[in-house]
Parts: structure tokens; sequence; C-alpha cells
């Protein structure tokens, strides 16, 4: 197990580099100049050329780059244009924020989208399964950022039960995990439903029916333990998409954490902080999908036979 943790840590060596390079390039080109909100209106050339070179930005992209990639080796993100403030510390500021949402939207989907996808599976081609899978359809096809404003009216601006914005109570996060965790209840509940309606066929399962168990303790304790084998490898996954999804769902709510820093750098156009935050996203995906490998190859030893 523990050679191949070590095969799919080393795999991930070439997916960051090429992640710093693509992030490198889709920030560079960004329409805009950071060093325009430092300077007054109306400076010169000359005054402008100045803090480029105080900051690096008149070298060459590609030299840039591997300026970057070495403090990155160092363990330095390096320092906010704008902002004038380290950025490891204003990551470590917001990042526990979006680990406080994200975590929240994802045990929330993770229980909501397997019991629903469950559910379905057991009551096969019926209305209780029929209505299910609508209902996850049209969870899928909301937008998060239009989804969240529909909750603000229904439940801040309509009822008055919870507050718009912000992220003073604990109350604050209910309708922020509803808006992300709704979208990824219908991935999950799908591939639940597949999931055990694949399983359902097993000889194993047959042979359990011959036994005389009864049906629902083989669905629930037997088919449904198996079938856990593709929602694992997606929820790996969810972890890196649930904090990308949070991007849009902090601005809309006004709450602190890595989509609001993000969002504000893209105004500022400020490189080094807008690389952090994107360069920690990419990392929760890696990361997740390296997780619901060891986790599958755990349950499941084909799956670590299969590298070596």
């Amino acid at each position: 197990m523990l050679s191949y943790i070590l095969r799919r840590l080393l795999l991930l060596i070439p997916v960051f580099l090429t992640v710093s390079i693509i992030i490198f390039g889709i920030i560079h080109l960004v329409p805009g100049d950071p060093v325009d909100n430092l300077v007054k209106i109306g400076s010169s050339p000359e005054q402008k050329a100045i803090i480029a070179a105080r900051y690096g930005l008149d070298k060459p992209l590609y030299q840039q780059y591997f300026i970057w990639l070495g403090q990155l080796a160092q363990g330095d993100l390096g320092n906010a244009i704008v902002m004038r403030r380290p950025v490891a510390d204003l990551l470590a500021q917001n990042i526990p924020f979006s680990l406080r949402l994200g975590g929240a939207a994802l045990l929330f989907s993770t229980l909501l989208g397997i019991a629903a996808g469950t559910l379905a599976a057991i009551y096969k081609d019926t209305r209780i399964d029929r209505s299910v899978m609508a209902g996850i359809l049209l969870g899928s096809t909301l937008p998060s950022f239009w989804l969240g404003l529909l909750l603000i009216l229904l439940f801040s601006v309509e009822l008055g039960w919870l507050p718009v914005s912000g992220a003073r109570s604990w109350q604050a996060i209910i309708l922020p995990v509803l808006t992300i965790g709704l979208g990824g209840t219908a991935l999950v509940a799908r591939v639940t439903r597949i999931a055990m309606l694949e399983t359902m066929q097993k000889d194993f399962v047959m042979l359990l029916h011959a036994k005389g168990l009864p049906a629902r303790r083989i669905q629930l304790r037997h088919v449904l333990r198996h079938a856990m084998m593709p929602v694992v490898t997606i929820l790996g996954l969810r972890i890196g998409w649930i904090l990308g999804g949070a991007v849009t769902v902090e601005f809309v709510f006004a709450r602190p954490g890595l989509g609001t820093l993000l969002i504000k750098a893209l105004n500022q156009h400020d490189y080094p902080v807008m690389q952090g935050c994107l360069l920690m996203l990419a990392m929760a995906v890696m990361l997740g999908t390296l997780l619901g490998d060891i986790v599958q190859a755990a349950m499941d030893p084909r799956v670590r036979h299969a590298l070596t």
C-alpha cells in the first residue's frame, strides 16, 4: 500500500508543473496591469517602469515563471503587489473559511446524495425513482450563483429566517452550504443509483436472495457497501470541485475565503495573489483525487495491483 501511495505522489509532480504553467500563462493573459493600481493618475511611463522593475514585471514571462517556480520550491508564494502583504499570510487568513464551507457542503451533498441514490435504486422504475431523478436533473442544471440568489430572496428577504451575508454566526453558513451542496448532491445520487443497480446484477446478490435474506438488508448492508467504490472516487474529485465552486458562492454571500480573495485580486490584477489562490484550488483537486484513489485502493486490492 505504501508503494502505491508513493507512486501516486510521484505522478502528481508532472501534473503540478503543467498546472503551474497553465495558471501562470492564463493570469498574464488577463487584460490589465497591477502597476496601474499603484501609480497616480497621470504618472509618466518612466515612473511606471520603475515600479514594474521593482516587482520584476519588466522581465520576460519565462523568466518571471522560473523565478516564481523557484520561490515555490522554497515554500515562498511571494508578496502581494497591491495589498503589500505576503501571499501566504493572505491565504492562511482566508483558507479556513473556505475549508469550513467546503467541508460542510461536502458532508451535506454526500449524505443527501447517497440517500437519494439509494432510494431511487431500491424503488427502480417507480414514481419515487422518477421523482428523485427529476430532482437530481434539476439540481445539476441550476447555476450555483443563481441558486444562491434565489435562496437569499426566499429565506432572507421574504421569510427573514437567515442572514443574507457574512460569516459571524453559524446561521450564515446554511445558505452557502445549501447552494454548493445541492449541485453536488445530483452527481453523488446519480453515481450511487447506477452503481447499486449494477451491483444488484452480481452473482453474490442472487446467492444472498437464494439464502432467504430480507431484500432490504441485502440492499443496505451488501449492495450499498459494494456500490461505494465509484462514489468514493467521485467524492475525492468533489473536494476540489466544491472549493472551486465556493469562489462564486463566497462572492454572492459576501463571505471571506479564497473566492472573495481571488475576485479581489482579479479586480486589482495582483498576479502573486491570483497565482496563489488558483494554485491552492488546483492542489485541492489533485489532493482530492489522490485521497479518492488511496481510499479506493484500500477498499479494493485490484486497484493497488493495477500499477504494480
